[in-house]
């Protein structure tokens, strides 16, 4: 059960890799982007500590573990039903700066696949004068709406998501972790103005820590029976993955010299 319980708790830290997605735009060059990490977790950290210690005072364990609206309860108890409103309103808030900084980062990840392959090029275009990948929105939008969506026909939308994009989550990260070995092995002598701080053990632990995390997703997602979703997503994603690896292969046969 401490897999699962990991499962929601590292959901609430969500957000922790976003910033090497900017790490070219940091001042003080890729190597900030360890800085800024270690101290915005630990920023969290902190708050997280102390928001679960401010509910088990105010609600105790049996409460707590009943409770669907802790916070609100919380500073109900306190401040009468004006704090559990002004509760709502922060909520609202910090979902729409999670929403706004999720959509600033989250549409490079396409932005860099365009930029990678050629078949996905329209998405590496940059509209200098909107200062933006345009189409990677478009389809991070297109993305977001069909999960939206999909959402709204579930019992819990939230739950469903959990469900459905935490195994996908996990099991990409371990395969992140996974490429820093592949990548020390095939390109042992390019410049790296980054390196790993202790290699190879601190990859290892961070593998060893997803793969925990996927096969505990898949687990829940399986007493919820919505684990064949996410393996239909990852199916889809190994799907297109050949088709793009295929297509370089056609490209490198039909040019000009290729035997």
């Amino acid at each position: 059960m401490l897999g699962l319980a990991m499962v929601f708790v590292l959901l609430t830290f969500g957000g922790w890799n976003e910033a090497a997605y900017l790490s070219s735009e940091l001042h003080g060059g890729p190597r900030a982007v360890a800085h800024v990490l270690i101290l915005s977790l630990s920023v969290i950290t902190t708050l997280y500590l102390l928001a679960n210690l401010a509910l088990l005072h105010g609600l105790g364990l049996s409460g707590l573990a009943a409770s669907k609206a802790a916070g609100a309860e919380v500073l109900g108890l306190h401040f009468g039903a004006w704090g559990e409103r002004l509760l709502g309103v922060l909520v609202a808030l910090a979902a729409l700066t999670s929403i706004h900084s999720t959509m600033i980062v989250g549409a490079r990840s396409n932005y860099a696949l365009g930029r990678d392959w050629a078949l996905l090029r329209r998405l590496g275009r940059w509209q200098a004068g909107r200062g933006a990948p345009v189409n990677a929105y478009v389809l991070q939008t297109a993305i977001s709406l069909a999960l939206v969506v999909l959402g709204a026909f579930q019992a819990d939308g939230f739950e469903a998501m959990v469900e459905f994009t935490a195994p996908v989550f996990w099991t990409f990260l371990f395969m992140v972790g996974l490429a820093v070995f592949r990548l020390r092995m095939r390109h042992p002598d390019i410049s790296r103005p980054f390196r790993v701080p202790l290699y190879p053990l601190t990859p290892m632990v961070f593998c060893a820590a997803c793969a925990w995390l996927a096969w505990s997703s898949v687990s829940y997602a399986a007493s919820k029976a919505a684990v064949h979703v996410s393996l239909l997503v990852m199916l889809a994603g190994l799907i297109v993955l050949g088709g793009l690896l295929l297509h370089v292969r056609l490209a490198r046969q039909r040019a000009p010299g290729s035997s």
